[in-house]
């Protein structure tokens, strides 16, 4: 599974997850799309306030028409699914990652398709929490509408 980190302040994508060590603590959305988990993260210190928590200013449905309306060639060049182009951002399994500053724990909200502890690693490690506290959770809201294979 390739593992593609969207960095809306240089547009660009990066798998290389070497690198995952000195990625700072962030929050953010993911989506596994084919054999891709897409993440698009904040840095804590860029995230916004929501309650008790801080989250990633952008959302599921806004990202995923943005990335649309790049066309194919950018989209890929980018390292993005071409997939994305062809489908919604609710048929694929995604989550959320939050920062919850009381308890000082990460949440990642996911898909239960998602919370298998090899795809878990991988999102912590590409959210730059593999050594945080992080609590798994589903959510209504990141389940997917189509019926696509079990992963």
């Amino acid at each position: 599974m390739k593992v593609v980190i969207y960095a809306d302040q240089e547009n660009a994508v990066h798998n290389d997850l070497t690198v995952s060590s000195s990625l700072v603590p962030s929050v953010g959305i993911f989506w596994r799309v084919s054999d891709y988990l897409v993440v698009d993260r904040s840095a804590l210190s860029d995230a916004e306030p929501y309650g008790d928590c801080l989250t990633h200013a952008m959302g599921h449905y806004d990202r995923w028409q943005q990335w649309q309306a790049l066309g194919e060639a950018k989209l890929t060049s980018g390292g993005l699914p071409k997939s994305i182009l062809s489908t919604e951002y609710d048929e694929w399994p995604r989550g959320r990652v939050v920062y919850e500053k009381a308890s000082k724990f990460f949440i990642l909200y996911a898909d239960r398709r998602l919370q298998k502890p090899s795809i878990v690693a991988a999102l912590k490690a590409g959210f730059g929490i593999a050594t945080a506290m992080v609590r798994i959770r589903s959510d209504l809201h990141y389940r997917t509408t189509a019926a696509l294979k079990d992963y």
